[in-house]
């Protein structure tokens, strides 16, 4: 149970994690990593090297840190931390180390002189009210996920029932039950996770489901990282009739319902789960802006089954900009980058009252979202997604 005086020297840390909170992070990271090999599977080493899940880790202690008074503060951050934690199956188990190696690294790294007996303890009675509380929204999913029609708890064995080359970097795997049961519905924008086996180690990655519901089966469409372990292991070794396991959808990044017209915006690999969504805003009868980003076309994905849905639907718009073109290859609408006044040739006409979806790389989404804001369009129609640990753009 936290006390009053524990809350006060929480807060009191705000300023040292302001200040030193990566710092203090990568030495956690570096601690738990090496001392619990039983959760590295649950960690991205490249997000370790990157430095992005330590800075993630630190914003998110900070957060919690500025707002242990009033934790409905948070908003979403406690929800998309739910969502990934469910989407690669965080046990209860797995709190304890963390929570063991965060007070050790709040010590060795700020020293006994700072992290006294009294500071830890408070540090300990905190991650513990925090460990409930997502522990028990974990839960709350878990057992949501296995009532529904169709449902599971924990991993579930799919096999691959086609796989095919979207780009000359992406491919999508269809993955249906082993089982040859019903499987859950999901909301378009979630991801599913994976678990992996390469080169006798485990991996645990996530990926959005590229294609609408259909009861059936889940596409995946995986970018080739030049140094990913997952996605190389994906696109040079698994083929179709191989099995995997998989944990039900998750998260947080979903088409909202209305009737207002959708603006969909993707750079590279960031396209995968607007097709889902646009599959959906289509279904619901909505005007739907779609616009997509590319080096060129030989990377370009998924153009061709754009450009069939805008045959047939008069409210589908799209939009494709390419920083360069290459011979006898598909033109794009532009190119060059999206900017400001692009953006804004191709939202909706009249109106800025739209619902705006992006994702792609970390310098893309700030530019994106930078210009949304100067067109008009209200902060809370605008709506984002991470490919990896959160950071602020």
């Amino acid at each position: 149970m936290l006390t009053e005086a524990q809350r006060q020297i929480v807060t009191a840390t705000v300023p040292l994690l302001e200040t030193g909170g990566e710092a203090l992070t990568t030495h956690f990271y570096k601690i738990l990593l090496a001392e619990h090999p039983e959760v590295r599977p649950l960690f991205n080493q490249a997000h370790q090297a990157s430095g992005t899940q330590p800075r993630a880790l630190a914003n998110g202690v900070l957060m919690y840190a500025k707002h242990i008074d009033r934790l409905e503060a948070l908003g979403g951050l406690a929800a998309q931390i739910v969502n990934k934690h469910v989407a690669l199956q965080i046990q209860p188990e797995h709190y304890g180390p963390v929570g063991a190696c965060l007070l050790r690294a709040i010590r060795e790294v700020l020293g006994a002189e700072i992290a006294t007996d009294e500071v830890i303890a408070a540090w300990g009675a905190a991650y513990g009210q925090l460990a409930d509380i997502l522990i028990a929204a974990e839960r709350a999913r878990y057992d949501a996920a296995a009532a529904e029609p169709g449902g599971w708890r924990g991993g579930r064995l799919f096999r691959v029932s086609d796989k095919r080359r979207e780009s000359d970097e992406i491919t999508s795997f269809h993955l249906e039950p082993a089982d040859g049961g019903a499987i859950v519905a999901f909301e378009p924008g979630q991801y599913i996770g994976l678990q992996l086996f390469v080169e006798g180690e485990e991996i645990r990655r996530t990926y959005s489901l590229s294609a609408a519901p259909n009861g059936r089966d889940y596409r995946i469409s995986v970018k080739r990282e030049p140094n990913g372990k997952a996605s190389n292991f994906l696109h040079d070794q698994l083929q179709v009739g191989d099995t995997l396991t998989l944990f039900p959808p998750s998260g947080q990044f979903t088409l909202k319902p209305g009737d207002r017209p959708v603006v969909l915006i993707s750079g590279g690999v960031g396209i995968t789960p607007t097709l889902a969504m646009l599959d959906a805003a289509l279904a619901q009868d909505r005007a739907v802006h779609f616009i997509h980003c590319a080096r060129h076309a030989g990377v370009h994905a998924f153009g061709d089954t754009v450009d069939t849905l805008a045959a047939q639907h008069p409210r589908l718009q799209r939009f494709y900009c390419y920083d360069e073109t290459l011979p006898g290859a598909r033109l794009p609408h532009a190119v060059g980058r999206l900017d400001t006044q692009r953006l804004a040739d191709w939202l909706p006409a009249g109106t800025r009252d739209v619902d705006a979806y992006f994702l792609g790389p970390k310098p893309f989404m700030r530019e994106v979202r930078r210009s949304l804001l100067a067109l008009g369009v209200p902060e809370d129609q605008i709506h984002h997604e991470f490919f990896g640990p959160a950071e602020a753009i």
